[in-house]
C-alpha cells in the first residue's frame, strides 16, 4: 500500500447504500421546487436557464491527463491507465437565478471528460464521457434528500425576490459568516443564502462533497489548483462593487494570460462510520485519509468568457455526475436525488428554449459561433 494511504480502503458493495422509505417522494418534491424556480427565472428572463448553477462565469477547454505510478487502490476507473482526455470546464455560482456577483453564494466547477471507454452508468450508455460536478467546500449543505429539499425550498421562495434586497442580505450575512469562522464555526445555510465569502473562484479548491464509487473503492474527489498563478489568489477577494459581472471579468483577466493547471485528487473511504455514504453532509477527516493526486487539469490561455458564443455555449451543454462510466456510479440519497433532477432540468430548459440538449461526443462539437448579446 502507497505511503500516500493511512488505512485500509473499504470496499464498494451496493450494500453502502441505504434507501430512506420515503425518498421517491422527497424526488418528487425536489423535481416541483426546481421546476417553480426555472418557470420563475424563465418568465423574467425570456429563456430557460438551470435550476441551480444558473450564472456561468468560464467555459473553457482544457486536457486531463492521468498520472502514472498511482497506487493501485486510487488507480481506478478512468485513473487506471496514464493517458490523456479533452476536458471542458464550466465555472458557476449556486442559484438558479442570475445576480449580481456582490451576492456571495457558493462556487462551483463542472468538469466534463471526452473519450472515456468502459461500462456506462445506466441512461448514459450511448455517450463517451464523464462528468464530475464540484463545489467549493468539502461537504454537501445537507445530509439527506430529505435536509436539500428543505434547503431548495427556501432557494425557490427567494429566487424571484428583489436583486437589491439580496444584495443588502449578501453584506450582512457575509458579515456574519466571517464572524462565525473567527470562532471556528461554518454554516452552510449561511452561505448558500449569500453569506459565502466573496473569494476568488481561482482560488479555490473544489470537491464533489458526496462520495462516488471508485472502482473497487469509494471516494470523493477534489480539483485544487498547483500552478502559481492559482494558488496566490487563494483567499483573495474579488472586488463587486458597480461590477455585476466582477467575477466573470476577473476570471477571464487570469485565464487569458498563461496555462492554469489544478491537480484532481481521490480521497478513499477508510471508515464508513466516520466517512458515511449516506450523510453527505459529514466532512471525510484528511488526517485519516488524504486526498492524492490522480490526475493532471491543464487549461492552456484562453478567453474565459466571450458574450454570445459562451452563453450558446451553456445552453448547449448539460452536465451531470451521472453521465459517465460505472466505476464511478454516484453514491448516496443525494446523489441517487440528482439524476431524475438533473434530467428534468436540461428537458425543461430543452423544451422551452425549443433546443434539445444533446450529450456532447467530443469538443468539436462545441459551438463555435455566437449570437448577438444586446
Amino acid at each position: 500500500m502507497s505511503d500516500d494511504l493511512h488505512h485500509s480502503p473499504v470496499a464498494f458493495t451496493p450494500k453502502v447504500e441505504v434507501r430512506a422509505d420515503d425518498e421517491a417522494e422527497t424526488i418528487q418534491g425536489l423535481n416541483e421546487q426546481l421546476r417553480i424556480i426555472q418557470e420563475t427565472t424563465a418568465k423574467d428572463y425570456g429563456t430557460a436557464v438551470r435550476g441551480v448553477h444558473a450564472k456561468g462565469h468560464a467555459i473553457v477547454k482544457g486536457t486531463l491527463e492521468v498520472l502514472s505510478g498511482v497506487a493501485p487502490a486510487l488507480a481506478q476507473g478512468l485513473f487506471s491507465t496514464p493517458c490523456s482526455y479533452d476536458a471542458l470546464l464550466r465555472f458557476s455560482t449556486l442559484p438558479g437565478d442570475i445576480l449580481d456577483d456582490s451576492v456571495s453564494v457558493p462556487r462551483g466547477i463542472a468538469v466534463k471528460l471526452f473519450g472515456v471507454a468502459g461500462d456506462r452508468l445506466a441512461g448514459s450508455e450511448d455517450d463517451t464521457t464523464q462528468d464530475f460536478i464540484l463545489v467549493n467546500g468539502p461537504a454537501f449543505a445537507a445530509p439527506t434528500p430529505k435536509a436539500f429539499l428543505a434547503n431548495l425550498k427556501m432557494l425557490a421562495k427567494t429566487t424571484d425576490s428583489g436583486e437589491g434586497l439580496k444584495k443588502g442580505l449578501s453584506a450582512v450575512l457575509q458579515t456574519v459568516d466571517a464572524a462565525l469562522e473567527t470562532v471556528g464555526i461554518q454554516s452552510a445555510t449561511i452561505q448558500t443564502l449569500g453569506g459565502a465569502p466573496n473569494t476568488h473562484p481561482l482560488g479555490e479548491t473544489y470537491y464533489t462533497q458526496v462520495p462516488l464509487r471508485h472502482g473497487d473503492y469509494i471516494a470523493k474527489l477534489s480539483v485544487a489548483p498547483v500552478s502559481p498563478n492559482l494558488t496566490e489568489l487563494a483567499g483573495s477577494k474579488v472586488n463587486t462593487s458597480g461590477r455585476p459581472d466582477a467575477l466573470r471579468e476577473a476570471l477571464g483577466e487570469v485565464l487569458i494570460e498563461q496555462d492554469s493547471v489544478w491537480e484532481m485528487r481521490v480521497q478513499l473511504c477508510t471508515d464508513l462510520d466516520k466517512m458515511p455514504v449516506e450523510d453527505s453532509s459529514i466532512v471525510w477527516d484528511e488526517n485519516e485519509s488524504p486526498y492524492v493526486a490522480v490526475a493532471c487539469l491543464t487549461v492552456p490561455a484562453q478567453i474565459g468568457w466571450q458574450h454570445g458564443l459562451s452563453d450558446q455555449q451553456e445552453q448547449a451543454v448539460s452536465f451531470s455526475p451521472w453521465h459517465g462510466l460505472a466505476a464511478h456510479q454516484p453514491l448516496g440519497g443525494v446523489n441517487r436525488a440528482r439524476k431524475p433532477t438533473y434530467e428534468m432540468s436540461t428537458q425543461f430548459r430543452s423544451q422551452h428554449n425549443g433546443c434539445p440538449v444533446h450529450e456532447l461526443r467530443s469538443l468539436a462539437e462545441l459551438p463555435t459561433q455566437g449570437m448577438t448579446i444586446d
